[in-house]
């Protein structure tokens, strides 16, 4: 532990060029920022995990959004979650895990009000704070209730879902008492884990054919609520099979990210109207009073035994950003973090 007179050093990840497509190592750069002693009401963490997640992307394009992007030059701000190393305020003592939105470094220091202290868990690792216990499991929560608005008994479909939101999504749903789920992911194996360790009714791979293909025949009885991680083919699929007065929660439209060109839109729009779907995109900043009843929720369930997960894990601060890269490709199951300290230290 740290005392409030010593100075530190941090290792961070800054953004340096706009990627042009998919981002390259060269978009980025390492440097190191020396903090003096903490000033009246600051707190020095130093972080355990920090996340790696696809809307960090978005913010890369100078392009208006629901957030400011990334400046160049400045750290990648994000999800991290460490423990206190020296405190100038006495609501958040030394040793205390706090969860924080400060980004790609080993080593942080702020002003007390931007850090939000969490218990520790028993038996579970703290990185469960960035993923399903925090943001990631509360936009499945949203997306699923305030505005997709599940009721028991529908047919669901969630893309992208052996990601971080997707294996929440799909979890919730059969937990808030859908009839069918249904997932797609990238690969044989990750079919197999959404049925056999997610709950997912059925899976499909989406590299083995295109997903209109299948999709039908996994939903013979159609799609009430479709959570979108992905869009481009798989929203076109999707409104092929979804029933009268279906709802949609647009959450992310990963198959365009790194498109240099337009996206082409679904060539069966036509399908809102007469169906009276729904299309709703949704980020969490307008939802966050859901909280709380998310926190509720998930904590009963988790305790219960009810929550699978997996994480992810890259080791290293100075490996950051090729976790993100994988991440972008689709090399994870799970959460991607980044372990930037062992808990045990």
């Amino acid at each position: 532990m740290t005392d409030v007179t010593s100075t530190a050093t941090s290792t961070q990840i800054q953004l340096a060029a706009r990627p042009t497509g998919w981002p390259t190592h060269e978009d980025f750069r390492t440097t190191t920022v020396t903090y003096g002693p903490p000033e009246p009401g600051q707190v020095r963490v130093s972080n355990l995990y920090v996340s790696v997640d696809p809307y960090m992307r978005g913010r890369m394009n100078d392009v208006r959004s629901y957030t400011a992007p990334y400046a160049l030059g400045e750290t990648i701000t994000g999800g991290a979650i460490g423990r206190v190393t020296a405190s100038t305020d006495e609501s958040i003592p030394v040793g205390s895990v706090v969860l924080h939105q400060l980004g790609w470094s080993d080593l942080v220091q702020a002003d007390a009000s931007g850090f939000t202290v969490v218990p520790e868990l028993d038996g579970a690792p703290l990185s469960l704070y960035l993923g399903i216990l925090g943001m990631t499991g509360l936009t499945g929560y949203v997306g699923l209730t305030a505005i997709a608005g599940l009721e028991p008994g529908d047919t669901v479909f969630i893309s992208g879902a052996a990601g971080a939101v997707g294996t929440a999504a799909g979890q919730i749903a059969r937990l808030l008492g859908a009839g069918r789920v249904i997932g797609s992911a990238g690969s044989p194996e990750k079919v197999r884990l959404l049925t056999e360790k997610y709950g997912f009714d059925a899976a499909l791979d989406y590299k083995e054919a295109p997903v209109r293909e299948q999709l039908g025949a996994l939903a013979p009885g159609g799609i009430d609520v479709y959570f979108d991680n992905v869009g481009g083919d798989h929203l076109e699929a999707a409104l092929d099979v979804m029933n009268d007065g279906g709802r949609i929660a647009l959450c992310g439209a990963i198959a365009s990210y790194n498109s240099t060109g337009r996206a082409p839109g679904p060539d069966n729009m036509a399908n809102i109207i007469t169906r009276g779907l729904t299309l709703k995109g949704f980020t969490l900043g307008g939802h966050l009073h859901l909280g709380a009843e998310f926190t509720e929720a998930m904590t009963t369930w988790f305790t219960a035994g009810e929550i699978a997960y997996d994480e992810t894990v890259v080791d290293g601060i100075e490996h950051t950003v090729d976790a993100f890269l994988d991440m972008m490709r689709g090399a994870n199951t799970g959460k991607m973090v980044v372990r930037i300290t062992p808990e045990q230290e």
